[in-house]
């Protein structure tokens, strides 16, 4: 199970004295903890952990951005520190080919006829089920944008 793996990961950064490395794996952890005891659920499966982690990522990139925007590049810097470490958890993201394909398909089975912008809800959909978390949703969408337009 992925969380066993993470926690293992902690054990062994933490034997290591590797404070970067604790230090993202820690958060990750936490931010895992926290989506279990937010609901209902007790128990992430590993498709909920992964979502977790596609989230982490995504928000210390934005808070990056922002710092990076209004002139505080140290503090861009840090945020972006724990994304490797995030990043190591996840699948292995599709290359720009892979993603062509898999819309080429995608698009075959959900639209007929000629696909419109019309089709974008069915294809994200169907598209979003099919990558599997091996996309970023924003690249998803500026692909299905380009593959409908």
């Amino acid at each position: 199970m992925l969380k066993e793996t993470i926690r293992a990961d902690l054990k062994t950064a933490m034997k290591a004295r590797d404070k970067e490395r604790t230090s993202a794996i820690r958060s990750l952890l936490s931010a895992i903890l926290a989506e279990e005891t937010s609901g209902a659920r007790h128990e992430l499966s590993d498709e909920d952990v992964l979502k977790v982690v596609a989230r982490e990522i995504k928000k210390r990139r934005e808070s990056a951005q922002l710092y990076a925007d209004n002139g505080r590049p140290e503090l861009a810097e840090a945020e972006l520190v724990d994304v490797p470490f995030f990043e190591a958890y996840q699948p292995q993201q599709l290359s720009d080919a892979e993603l062509t394909t898999l819309l080429d398909e995608v698009v075959a089975q959900e639209v007929e006829g000629e696909p419109t912008m019309k089709d974008m809800g069915n294809v994200m959909k169907a598209a979003n089920a099919k990558a599997a978390g091996r996309v970023d949703g924003k690249r998803l969408s500026e692909a299905v944008r380009a593959r409908l337009a």
